[in-house]
Parts: C-alpha cells; structure tokens; sequence
C-alpha cells in the first residue's frame, strides 16, 4: 500500500515541479504588507487599501507590531453596504483574527516554494480549508513582509512560458 501511495504522491510533485520550476515566493514578488491597527477606523483602512488596490490588509498591534489577524476588503463593502458597520467604526470591529490555539501555523516566508503556497491555498496544511490568501513573513514570524493570493500564484503561472 504504501508503494502504491508513493508514485502518485511524486506524479502530483513532477507537476507542480514543471509548472513552478522551482520558483519560490520571491518570486512572485509580493507587494509590500499593508497593515491596520485595531483601533484605526475602518475609513482609512478602506483609503489605504484602495490606493493599492489590496483585497487584504493584515492587522498588527499598535504596541509590538504583533500579527493579529486581517481584514478582507470585499467582506468589508459587504458589511458597510449592508448597514451592519459603519466607516467610522473600530477595525477591531471587522478584522479576522488568527486562530492561535490548537492549530498549527503554517509559514510562509520569501523561500516558501510555490508548491507549498499552492497546497496551503488548497487546504493541503490547514486541515482542508482553503485560503485566499497567505500572509508572507520571515521565518521567525517577527516582520510581516507582505501578502501573497491565490491571483498572484495564477498570474505567475500564466506568465511563464
């Protein structure tokens, strides 16, 4: 049984492997994180994320710089036009936060290979739930460096030849 198990494990592997090619998360580079505290009002998390054209904005302490979750813009507009927050309003408020306790964090950091992004988007490390997006740090976790989505991994590939 196991044998059986081995070759399909490295057929998906040489597929990921030619399609990436041993790029990594560098390489698709991110941009620069923009972060929210808290206590800014979800007006100007909304401004900056704007000028950037940013679907995520991560959410950092104010005192340490610690990550503490994140807000999805496209969940923001819904709950601005649904009348449930106003702009005026704590990002606390909206913000995602990280679910800390009985999971394992999965890092991801500029020499994360793509096919490791590509699995933690497919739930492949986080118990079966997808994410749209992966915060990109240093491997200690200290600095949040910047975002990378699930777009930015299907633009990469689209661009290499």
């Amino acid at each position: 049984m196991t044998e059986a198990a081995h070759p399909s494990a490295s057929t998906e592997t040489s597929s990921w492997a030619r399609k990436y090619r041993g790029a990594t998360v560098e390489d698709l580079d991110p941009p620069a994180a923009l972060s929210s505290t808290p206590s800014d009002p979800i007006m100007v998390a909304l401004e900056r994320a704007f000028e950037r054209d940013y679907t995520h904005l991560t959410v950092v302490s104010r005192e340490n710089r610690a990550l503490l979750g994140y807000l999805s813009i496209p969940r923001l507009k819904e709950l601005l036009k649904e009348g449930k927050v106003s702009e005026n309003d704590p990002v606390e408020k909206v913000m995602q936060r990280f679910r800390r306790r009985g999971r394992t964090y999965k890092v991801i950091t500029m020499e994360t290979p793509l096919e490791e992004l590509e699995a933690f988007f497919n739930g492949g490390d986080n118990g079966g739930e997808p994410q749209d997006f992966a915060v990109v740090t240093d491997f200690s976790r200290r600095f949040v460096l910047g975002v990378a989505t699930k777009s930015d991994l299907a633009e990469f590939v689209k661009r290499r030849p």
